[in-house]
């Protein structure tokens, strides 16, 4: 049986929530509507069930081989990616003059969780090479686009993005990867990078990294990187050098082979400059937030995968009786009907369904961003994105990951075996917190960067939304309490900001930022909060309407929401006090005692 998606729910969030179709008012949208947007989801689904799941198990069981110099795969990935890029996918959200579907972003995405729920191993290639092929098409040169971009967007090349170093890790002002001027105007790349996902496969003609850097006169830290496009092919298909050095084995994610490579061994490595001299950070983020918000999305479906899976054997696995039924001769009853399953999936409920509604979200406002008609909408979204990015990279990271932990506890001890997929979901999630920037890292963007360094100017664009929300659910009887217990949380966090604010004005940024793990996870639960209290208002104007399956689904979306503000929203306040009380106990503390 597949366990990808509940399409009832996925079309509730992009039709009824989303109004997606409004999209197709815009110009860039204006050949589409809902049966195209439903074909282009349908046979996402079709291959995600037939060429991706098939193969995850045996993907996880038989992780990448070196074997004389190269990375050795199971077949059946190799199949699976070429049925995507046949079906358009890679580009499935280019212009139709680059050869793509010209599908919003948001579209785009939808189709792209099939894959991710289905087998994120595999899925793991085209999300690092549509990355590529988007910063390139911003950032690169003309022929940078010719012979880079537009051989991904055909899905011939595949890419990476090359940051960390064994010796620097996140750390990216202390990288040693240099770059050395040739005098035909291109760079000798010399160095080693670290944990590059998709470092080396047979799966494409050729790979296409992106690669940090610096040059002989570049300044110190992070304002000295600069970013350079280094294939591994050159152009008449002969070693440009980069060189793999060995491959790491993971926990899960097993699929999507992890590398060290070595650039410049044995010969020159030639790379190209992107974009300005110095200004490598700059072009990289672009990926890298983009990234940021598929890792979420990720996130959200291997979550939301669990959550079906659990959903189902919970149906179908007698077991036991009610706790007032002592009569043994009578018949047991589905574990679905036991209060504490019943309450590890609305848990699961919760928190998927809202992680999907997220990262969704997320993925309208960067199509809101980059081509909505009004200029100040476009403003607007992308300050909504400078500080919904890091909630929707972390927030999905941990609390999807709870999700297949809680999966698993519903199946008992078959959850804990490989005879069903939870096991592998979980593990698979887990990386999910940590690459593409760690949640600690989330923690310290959002609070440092986003919100006290911002002086409050997307914070102020964010609350207006909210403060729309709280006021349609302050007019419905079912609605208004979550609104003013989300009202009273946003007071809790608005004073929490001011104190943190006011010491790190004093010159105590390591004091205020000591707990900003904790605080992000607080201003998440919180826009989380607000999601599902914005789909609650539609589904309870929908109630009065709806009959059979569908009043089921509406119901179910308020039992969800009330559950989420019941037993989790209710938690925050007390973890913001001791975010605003500023103990220090994890900053002060002697690391000789530990």
């Amino acid at each position: 049986m597949s366990f990808i998606i509940n399409r009832r729910d996925l079309s509730f969030v992009l039709y009824e929530w989303l109004k997606v179709n409004e999209l197709t008012s815009w110009e860039r949208y204006d050949h589409l509507d809902q049966d195209t947007f439903d074909a282009v989801l349908d046979t996402a689904h079709t291959i995600a069930r037939e060429q991706f799941e098939t193969c995850a198990h045996k993907l996880d069981e038989n992780e990448p081989q070196l074997k004389d110099g190269r990375v050795e795969l199971i077949p059946e990935l190799k199949q699976a990616l070429d049925a995507y890029v046949e079906a358009g996918f890679m580009a499935a959200h280019r212009s139709m003059e680059d050869g793509g579907m010209q599908l919003p972003w948001v579209m785009a995405q939808a189709a792209q969780g099939m894959f991710y729920g289905a087998n994120i191993s595999a899925a793991g290639y085209p999300l690092l090479s549509v990355g590529v092929a988007n910063l390139l098409g911003v950032f690169g040169t003309d022929s940078q686009k010719e012979n880079y971009m537009q051989p991904i967007v055909d899905g011939r090349f595949f890419g990476t993005m090359c940051l960390s170093e064994p010796e620097a890790g996140s750390s990216l002002a202390d990288l040693q990867t240099r770059a050395e001027p040739l005098d035909d105007g291109g760079y000798s790349i010399i160095g080693t990078k670290m944990w590059i996902s998709g470092g080396e496969h047979d799966l494409s003609e050729n790979i296409v990294h992106l690669v940090l850097a610096k040059l002989p006169d570049a300044p110190a830290g992070v304002k000295g990187i600069s970013l350079f496009v280094v294939p591994k092919l050159d152009s008449t298909g002969q070693s440009n050098h980069v060189v793999l050095a060995g491959l790491n084995h993971k926990m899960g994610f097993r699929g999507t082979v992890n590398t060290l490579l070595n650039f410049g061994e044995g010969g020159v490595c030639r790379g190209e400059l992107v974009g300005e001299k110095h200004q490598g950070l700059r072009a990289m983020f672009h990926m890298m937030n983009e990234a940021r918000i598929g890792v979420g999305f990720g996130a959200s479906m291997l979550g939301y995968a669990g959550y079906l899976c659990s959903l189902d054997y919970a149906r179908e696995r007698p077991q036991g009786r009610h706790p007032d039924n002592r009569d043994p001769s009578s018949p047991q009853v589905p574990i679905i009907e036991h209060a504490d399953v019943k309450r590890m999936l609305l848990k699961q409920k919760s928190f998927v369904e809202g992680a999907l509604a997220l990262c969704l979200y997320a993925a309208q406002l960067l199509d809101d961003a980059d081509f909505h008609p009004e200029e100040g909408r476009r403003q607007e979204a992308k300050q909504m994105l400078n500080i919904l990015t890091p909630i929707c990279k972390a927030w999905p990271s941990r609390y999807c990951l709870e999700a297949n932990d809680m999966a698993i506890q519903v199946l008992g001890g078959a959850g804990y075996t490989r005879d069903y997929p939870v096991e592998r979901l979980y593990r698979d999630n887990r990386l999910n917190a940590i690459h593409e920037g760690t949640n600690g890292i989330q923690g310290m963007d959002l609070l440092g960067r986003k919100i006290l360094a911002d002086g409050g100017k997307s914070l102020m664009v964010l609350a207006g939304r909210i403060q729309q929300t709280l006021a349609q659910a302050a007019e419905i009887e079912s609605c208004a309490p979550m609104a003013a217990q989300l009202g009273g949380v946003l007071e809790k966090i608005q004073a929490c900001i001011g104190a943190l604010g006011q010491v790190a004005a004093g010159g105590e940024l390591r004091k205020a930022l000591a707990d900003a793990s904790l605080f992000l996870e607080c201003f998440g639960h919180a826009v989380v909060a607000w999601i599902w209290l914005d789909k609650a208002v539609l589904a309870a104007k929908r109630l009065g309407e709806a009959q059979g399956e569908e009043l089921n689904f509406y119901r179910g979306k308020l039992s969800a929401a009330q559950y989420f503000y019941r037993y989790e929203l209710s938690e925050v306040p007390n973890k913001l006090k001791v975010v605003m009380a500023m103990y220090g106990d994890s900053l002060d503390m002697d690391s000789a005692c530990l």
